[in-house]
């Protein structure tokens, strides 16, 4: 792993973390860490749709901003600093009805006080279903 993550990083850990949080209710499960990039998937059903039985937007920007920001953390000492959102926008591009949404972010700037993510999700075929990008402010605690 790249100096980009903190070497200690354990995905099943991550996932737990987010257990009793919004991110355990929607049943995102972090899956993937590479040098400059964390992925988690998020199921496509009931917990995750809007009325009409696709994917909710919001759901897509939950599993987005709980990749970015979790990715974030892993990047930072957490006894000294703590990432918070600042601003996130999403594109939703296509419609998904059933099975899982991967999502991918990778650090566009990582800088002292600001993070910004670019989070890619996509479908079980691999076809964009949003783009999102997120800015994260780093504080002292």
């Amino acid at each position: 792993m790249s100096a980009l993550f903190r070497s200690e990083i354990d995905l099943d850990t991550l996932t737990r973390l987010g257990h009793n949080s919004l991110a355990g209710h929607l049943g995102i499960e972090f899956i993937d860490i590479t040098d400059n990039a964390l992925s988690a998937r998020m199921p496509v059903d009931e917990r995750t749709h809007q009325p009409f039985g696709m994917l909710h937007g919001g759901a897509s920007v939950a599993l987005a901003e709980t990749v970015g920001s979790t990715a974030s953390g892993c990047c930072v000492d957490l006894s000294k600093y703590l990432p918070v959102g600042l601003e996130i926008n999403a594109n939703h591009v296509r419609a998904v009805r059933s099975g899982y949404v991967y999502g991918t972010a990778t650090a566009i700037h990582i800088g002292r006080r600001t993070h910004i993510w670019e989070i890619r999700i996509v479908d079980e075929e691999e076809k964009l279903v949003c783009i999102s990008r997120l800015t994260m402010m780093i504080t002292e605690r």
